[in-house]
This record gives structure tokens, C-alpha cells and sequence, in this order.
């Protein structure tokens, strides 16, 4: 059978087990579009690259499969680059199709022209060019291979405009198949030795590659061996909160005591972070290249282990193998004492002081997790976030859609994608103002294709993260933080969308429930005291202590 390109593509994407697709239309891949017009692929169009790109970010990262983007050579590419970029540095799998000049117009900076290998090399696995249309089922397949071996990751498809309208009779590939990596039984026998003499050890869990089997066979082994653990930067879902086992996440504003127990503990098992900045405290919590504590670091990656700290005990597993093999084991624990010390912590950590202001968010996410504890929760970056990672209670793999990478604009388009994956879902996207008028044209997409996310915008008319840091270093000389926001509320309804606002903490649970039986998209706004600058302080004191 002959096809053209832009056909033998799509069916491709179908055979591979694409059902959900995300774009910004076009010209340059208009076969592809063609292409997909009696495909089985759902395909979801936006309004910003950049949104698009972190749909397809969190449909990899809710699926453990590659989502696919699709977007326009030039301006279109570099707009995605936000979302290969959280792709890279959260470890997701995606794959990014990017139109292309004709092959026979490069090397001319011909319109929108860009070396794509040259400009996503640091930011991807694997960079590649179709030139030839009886190469894409080839191609096509060693991209979704790619993307999902070893440590998962983006890979970047350029889509030359006369490749796609050439015809060829090559045949489908076969769908992909993902290897991963299982720990050898002495690597499990040296484990246990280890743990064996440890007096008290701590787990820390997130990365990549966790499936819901892997999260319960962990969590048996924790809790059989009152093992402590805590997750990683944004990876609190690897592991049920409400496990007598979880201590607290490592990342932005760590609870002083969790810190101290990384600190304090004999052992540390690594399973699945990098241990990057962010779940070390900018590298502080354990010493490089060797931790004084005894490190045994698991990772489906081999050029991760080591590549920053030097394991005791490294072992080359993906997350589900890692899991399966551990299930089972069984020790003598002597730490029962250093466990539930560390989970009274964590449960005091969850207690808040009253925020300054008529609206207080500790009390509204108190409230949001009673109502609706197994929703999705997505947020980007900011300040706003910290109130999340700190008092919502994560129960199931995977809930938690939130960029490690640290992009803002990422909630809004992460619910979306979790919401048409799982229409069944509860979805609550949690941003800042800064942060939510980075993708808030998306509300456009939400309301296009029936998506009913709910939206909670804390709005203080500042961007809080970079005010924060200014009244630390230089108090009292703002510069470029405040914000004139919107009524966000006419800018939810202008779309088509429900939107109020909200500002004080008794009207909340009322709007909440209002915007759960909207139908359809709906967004409150949070009126926030601007001096609630975080969950631990307020600007005032920031600036005292300061000055």
C-alpha cells in the first residue's frame, strides 16, 4: 500500500498506541494534519506551543508512554522548547514532531529555518531529521523506543515539508517495547546487608518510570521493615501519604526536621531520584562525590549512578523491577524509634499558624483535601506551590502533575491533559497569578474540547518567588515583582468558562463546591494577603530580618 507521508506517519503514531495527541497547528506539517483526519488519535489543539509541549509532558508522565507534540518549524519549536525542557529534566517521555523547510531549501535560512539537532541537543535523548519518507516507520519506532529506555526522556522528530507529501510503500513497524533494567539477586543480598546494619536508615523515592504497581510493592517492603520515607522534589505520589512510612517530601522549603533526619541517617536508599539540587537543598544535604552516610542509590539509568554522588551501592533497576524484587524482604528493624519520630514530624509539619489576611490557603487546601482527596493536583512554580507540597496528602500513583524543572505555565496545561486522559477525574490545577497568565489563554482549549478542570488561582499581585528573594538580599528595593492583575473571575467567564472570586476562607468551600458542579471548566480565584508571602512567614518579617 502507498501512502504518503504525512499518512504513514499518523498510522505510526496509531501503532505505537497513541490515543490522545497535542498541536499547534501548522503549515509546515500540514500532511501530518491531513494525516490524522481518519486517525483513531484524539487529537487536542492549543492555543500556545509552550502549553501543548507540557500537555504532552504530563500525558507522559501520567501514562509512563510518550506524548506526542506537535508543532511548526521556527517560532513553534522554540515556543515547545519550555516543555522538552521539563520533559528533559523530569525525566518524561515525549516525543516532539516539528515541521521543517524542504529539503531542498536548507542550508539557506529559508523562513523559519532552524538546525534542530543544533538547537534540542542539550535539551533531549535523541535529535533526528525524516529526510526520507520509506524511513519513518523506522524512525518513528526507534523515537518512542528512545524516549522510554534507560532513564525516560524527550526526543525530537524534524518533519521536512516535502517528506511528508512523498509517497512510500513501506510497511508499519512493530509497536515499541520498553526494556528496563531488574536488580540482580546479589545486588538485593548486598541490600539487605546493608540495611542489615544500618540503625537508621531512610528511604528516598520519586524519579521516573513508577507505575502503580511499583508504588504498592514499595510501599509493602517500607511498611514490613518500618522503614522511613520521604519523597523526593514534586514525586510525593511515588509513595501513599497517609503510610505510616511517608516522613515528608525534600525540596522547596523542607521542614527543618526532615532535614536533620537526612542528616542524621546512617543510610540513605535512593530509589528513583537523580538527587538533584532541589531534593539535596542545592547539594547540602549529603556531601559530594561521597555522602558520609552509607548510600545505596537504585536508577534505570547507568549514567546517573554516579554522576554526582558516588553510591556504596549502586544498582541499575528500573522503579517496577526494583519494587517486585524488594517486596518480600524482610529484616529485623532496630530503628522503630527513628520511624515514628520521623512520621510525628511529618504530622506536625502539617499544622499551620493562621496566614495573615481574611483568606487563609492552609485552611482552603485543608478543606479541598477532605472534599476531594483523590484528585489529580497540577501546579506550575511559584510561592503558591509550597502551601501544595507541604498540606495536601497524596494517596495514589500518579496524582501529582508538577514540573521538577521548575517552568511556571505548567498546571493549567498538565490538568488539562490529566482530564482527557481520565474524564472520571476530579482535576485541580493550583497557580499563581504570575504563573497562571503564562497559559491561562488555555481556558480557551478547556472550554473547546469539554474539559472540566477546576482552577484555583492564588492571586497577591506580585510575582512572590523573585519579591521574596529581593526583600531577603535587597529589603525594601522592589523592582519588577508587582503585578496588576486582571479580575480573574470576567477573564474565566469571557471564555466561556464558570469563575468567581473568593476572599475570605469561609466563602471558599461554597465556591468550591459551585465550581466542581459547573459542568465544565471552572476557576476560583484566592484573594491572598500580599504579606502571606509563604506558609512559613510573611513579608514583614523577611524584611526585618533582613534589614
Amino acid at each position: 500500500m502507498t501512502r504518503r507521508g504525512g499518512q504513514l506517519l499518523a498510522d505510526q503514531l496509531a501503532v505505537h498506541g497513541t490515543e490522545i495527541a497535542f498541536c499547534v497547528p501548522g503549515e509546515s506539517y500540514i500532511g501530518l494534519l491531513d494525516g490524522l483526519y481518519d486517525s483513531p488519535i484524539r487529537l487536542i489543539t492549543c492555543r500556545h506551543e509552550a502549553a501543548a509541549a507540557n500537555m504532552a509532558e504530563a500525558y507522559g508522565k501520567l501514562t509512563g508512554r510518550p506524548g506526542v507534540c506537535m508543532v511548526t518549524r521556527g517560532p513553534g519549536a522554540t515556543q515547545a522548547s519550555v516543555g522538552v525542557h521539563t520533559a528533559f529534566q523530569d525525566s518524561t517521555p515525549l516525543i516532539l514532531l516539528v515541521g521543517q523547510v524542504a529539503s531542498d531549501q536548507e542550508e539557506r535560512e529559508a523562513f523559519q529555518e532552524v538546525d534542530y539537532r543544533r538547537m534540542f541537543g542539550p535539551l533531549t535523548k535523541w535529535v533526528a531529521q525524516v529526510d526520507r519518507a520509506d524511513r519513518i516507520p523506522e524512525l518513528v519506532a526507534r523515537a518512542f523506543t528512545n524516549a522510554c529506555a534507560g532513564r525516560p526522556g524527550p526526543v525530537v522528530l524534524a518533519l521536512p515539508e516535502d517528506m511528508l507529501a512523498a509517497e512510500s510503500d513501506a510497511g508499519d513497524a512493530p509497536r515499541y517495547r520498553v526494556i528496563q533494567p531488574s536488580p540482580s539477586a546479589e545486588g538485593i543480598a548486598s541490600l539487605h546487608g546493608e540495611l542489615a546494619r544500618a540503625e537508621r536508615p531512610l528511604a528516598i523515592v520519586g524519579g521516573a518510570g513508577w507505575t502503580p504497581a511499583a508504588s504498592r510493592d514499595l510501599r509493602a517492603f517500607l511498611e514490613s521493615n518500618a522503614l522511613p520515607a520521604a519523597a523526593a522534589f514534586r514525586r510525593q505520589d511515588a509513595l501513599d501519604n497517609d503510610s505510616p512510612s511517608y516522613v515528608g517530601d525534600l525540596g522547596i522549603a523542607i521542614s527543618p526536621a526532615l532535614a536533620q533526619h537526612v542528616r542524621d541517617a546512617d543510610l540513605l536508599l535512593v530509589v528513583g531520584p537523580r538527587l538533584g539540587e532541589m531534593t539535596t537543598s542545592g547539594y547540602t544535604l549529603l556531601e559530594v562525590p561521597h555522602p558520609r552516610q552509607t548510600l545505596v542509590h537504585v536508577h534505570p539509568g547507568p549514567e546517573e549512578l554516579g554522576r554526582v554522588y558516588q553510591a556504596d551501592l549502586p544498582l541499575l533497576s528500573g522503579m517496577e523491577a526494583f519494587a517486585t524484587a524488594v517486596r518480600e524482604v524482610r529484616l529485623e528493624p532496630r530503628w522503630r524509634d527513628w520511624a515514628e519520630t520521623a512520621r510525628a514530624d511529618f504530622e506536625a509539619w502539617q499544622r499551620h499558624d493562621p496566614m495573615p489576611g481574611t483568606l487563609d490557603l492552609g485552611d482552603c487546601i485543608a478543606h479541598l483535601r477532605e472534599r476531594v482527596p483523590d484528585a489529580v493536583v497540577c501546579n506550575g512554580a511559584g510561592n503558591h506551590t509550597a502551601w501544595i507540597h507541604r498540606f495536601w496528602r497524596f494517596h495514589d500513583y500518579p496524582t501529582q502533575l508538577a514540573p521538577t524543572s521548575g517552568a511556571m505555565g505548567y498546571g493549567l496545561p498538565a490538568a488539562l491533559a490529566a482530564k482527557a486522559l481520565h474524564p472520571e477525574r476530579t482535576v485541580v490545577c493550583f497557580s499563581g497569578d504570575g504563573d497562571f497568565l503564562m497559559s491561562g489563554q488555555e481556558l480557551a482549549t478547556a472550554v473547546q474540547h469539554e474539559l472540566p478542570v477546576v482552577v484555583l488561582v492564588v492571586d497577591n499581585g506580585m510575582y512572590g518567588t523573585i519579591r521574596m528573594h529581593q526583600e531577603r538580599q535587597f529589603p525594601g528595593r522592589v523592582v519588577g515583582t508587582d503585578l496588576v492583575n486582571p479580575d480573574f473571575a470576567a477573564y474565566a467567564r469571557s471564555f466561556g468558562a464558570h469563575g468567581e472570586n473568593v476572599e475570605r476562607t469561609e466563602d471558599f468551600p461554597a465556591a468550591l463546591e459551585r465550581a466542581l458542579a459547573a459542568g465544565g471548566p471552572a476557576l476560583v480565584s484566592l484573594r491572598v494577603d500580599p504579606e502571606a508571602i509563604t506558609h512559613r512567614t510573611t513579608l514583614s518579617a523577611i524584611r526585618a530580618a533582613a534589614s
